[in-house]
């Protein structure tokens, strides 16, 4: 604990239990209270010396009263539809759903039915901004829907995996964020789930995890080129991940799973995809124990050796500058290379017929990942990722993050 930083989180945190045990006793410190309807009259107080701490009052509520568990936000949304519709419901609506997710999927022109958040106000704003239907801080309201076919799940990496399978028991298509689970028994129960719920059905459910690496332009056109490479082939794919602090919930490895399962399992999943058979073994290597280093297991060498012969090294590093490239990828083949920098310019040296391919701004697929899963839906195909790949890549990634943890 020595060498653990002191962050304002964690001084936060000391505060709070003190004040909680009472060693901490603020109350002398108070010089002014104010009903919380009189707040203005609070605020005024600011600007004045005398008042040191000003203590807002709340009326004493039911915790039920506090929660409203549905919110209808659209009136006029039908309540009928066609067999074919896709009707959503939403998990979860921080930055990356909000801001990526949940707009993509608008513009498939899915039907948003409802939306569940922990935080009914998020909830609620998000909700009316892209046209839900609903707005609920309980699950039960998408477990009991009958008109729900699909679901998004974009919550915490702890939620994940029983997220999943309650989902897929109520027989809905799901789309997840990566990481699918955090544990190889909660892999395993996924499976289970999945298999289960497939047996009696016509039409199989669609399990897709975000992996959309897959659909960025430059990793489609690196799969298209390598196509006429017959022979085994070299990846190496760097990635200048930035440091995240040691008491972020990525890091905690019942939470986040940390970095390798929570972001490494994209990478892992991209090589599977450029190469295009099964990963047959796997090692993995990290930075030594020094006091300066608050975490180990972002700084990892991860090496991949495939069932064609080929293999690949992924170099996940939270040590670099920002000035290099975030993601960069190097294939080398048949004495050609393709060296692909950011989603932005993908070079060929060697290479027959391709030079280069640029971009006016990165691109890493997350429109063409969302498009595909609904394409595949709408058309009555299986999920655009094979599931053995995306149970492949899950679990690999796992067992590499178990490895380091080891050592």
């Amino acid at each position: 604990m020595g060498f653990v930083r002191w962050t304002e989180q964690r001084n936060f945190e000391a505060v709070l239990d003190m004040m909680t045990v009472g060693t901490l006793d603020v109350k002398p410190l108070i010089t002014h209270r104010y009903k919380i309807d009189d707040a203005t009259k609070a605020y005024e107080l600011l600007d004045d010396s005398s008042a040191l701490g000003i203590l807002l009052e709340y009326p004493v509520q039911e915790d039920s009263l506090l929660r409203t568990p549905i919110v209808q936000l659209d009136s006029s949304y039908t309540n009928s539809f066609a067999p074919s519709d896709i009707v959503v419901g939403f998990i979860g609506a921080g930055n990356y759903a909000s801001r990526t997710l949940i707009p993509a999927f608008k513009d498939t022109g899915v039907q948003l039915d409802t939306l569940v958040t922990s935080g009914g106000i998020s909830g609620v704003y998000h909700g009316n901004k892209a046209g839900f239907r609903i707005a609920a801080t309980e699950l039960d309201e998408l477990w009991n829907s009958s008109k729900i076919n699909t679901v998004v799940i974009v919550t915490r990496h702890d939620a994940h995996a029983a997220q999943v399978q309650s989902a897929l028991e109520s027989g809905y298509n799901v789309f997840v964020e990566k990481p699918l689970a955090l544990r190889l028994d909660e892999l395993d129960a996924i499976n289970s789930t999945f298999q289960r719920m497939n047996e009696s059905r016509s039409d199989s459910l669609r399990l897709m995890v975000g992996f959309n690496r897959r659909y960025a332009p430059h990793v489609v056109k690196m799969k298209s080129l390598l196509e006429n490479k017959r022979e085994p082939k070299t990846i190496v794919i760097t990635v200048n991940a930035g440091a995240i602090p040691v008491d972020h919930w990525t890091q905690d490895h019942d939470v986040g799973g940390g970095r390798i399962v929570g972001e490494g399992c994209h990478f892992i999943d991209l090589m599977r995809f450029l190469i295009g058979h099964p990963i047959t073994e796997h090692q993995a290597m990290m930075i030594g124990s020094v006091p300066s280093n608050d975490v180990l297991n972002d700084k990892v060498s991860i090496n991949l050796s495939f069932a064609d012969g080929s293999f690949g090294t992924i170099h996940y590093l939270a040590n670099g500058g920002k000035s290099f490239p975030k993601e960069r990828i190097e294939v080398f083949c048949g004495e050609s290379v393709l060296q692909m920098d950011n989603y932005r310019i993908l070079r060929g040296y060697d290479w027959p017929g391709f030079k280069k391919m640029k971009l006016m701004k990165q691109n890493k697929g997350q429109i063409a990942c969302t498009k595909a899963f609904v394409e595949a839906i709408k058309s009555g195909k299986p999920s655009p990722i094979p599931y053995e790949e995306v149970m492949e890549s899950s679990r690999v990634s796992i067992e590499v993050a178990e490895s380091l943890r080891l050592r």
